[in-house]
């Protein structure tokens, strides 16, 4: 059965976001999550085994440099190698283009599109 989302939650501009978080211990990690699932922009937290840190958010109202200083704020750092450099980069990526998006207007195929001024 599928996961219920938060009402504040606009389902087609939720972001899963999938990052191995180091310096954290047991006590701190179920902080941790349990503030980001209270937090109003975030739909699901979870901890996978291997510290790996599962976040599924509104993608209009949060992004992934906030996620980033929270998760420094609490004490935890990324494992810093290429990979993550790589997808903190696709990340940053998707969430300018997702908040772009929610901000734009469609207009009518049959009309005129609009001109910049």
């Amino acid at each position: 059965m599928a996961k219920a989302h938060k009402p504040t939650s606009q389902e087609a501009f939720l972001l899963k976001r999938k990052l191995t978080v180091d310096g954290l211990s047991e006590s701190e990690w179920e902080d941790f999550i349990q503030e980001l699932n209270h937090h109003p922009c975030i739909d699901f937290a979870e901890l996978e085994s291997g510290h790996q840190l599962k976040v599924t958010y509104d993608g209009t109202h949060w992004s992934t440099d906030e996620l980033l200083d929270l998760i420094q704020a609490h004490g935890g750092e990324l494992r810093n190698g290429w990979w993550t450099r790589r997808k903190l980069a696709w990340y940053r990526f998707t969430d300018d283009n997702v908040r772009a998006n929610a901000s734009h207007e469609p207009f009518c195929c049959s009309k005129i599109p609009p001109m910049k001024k």
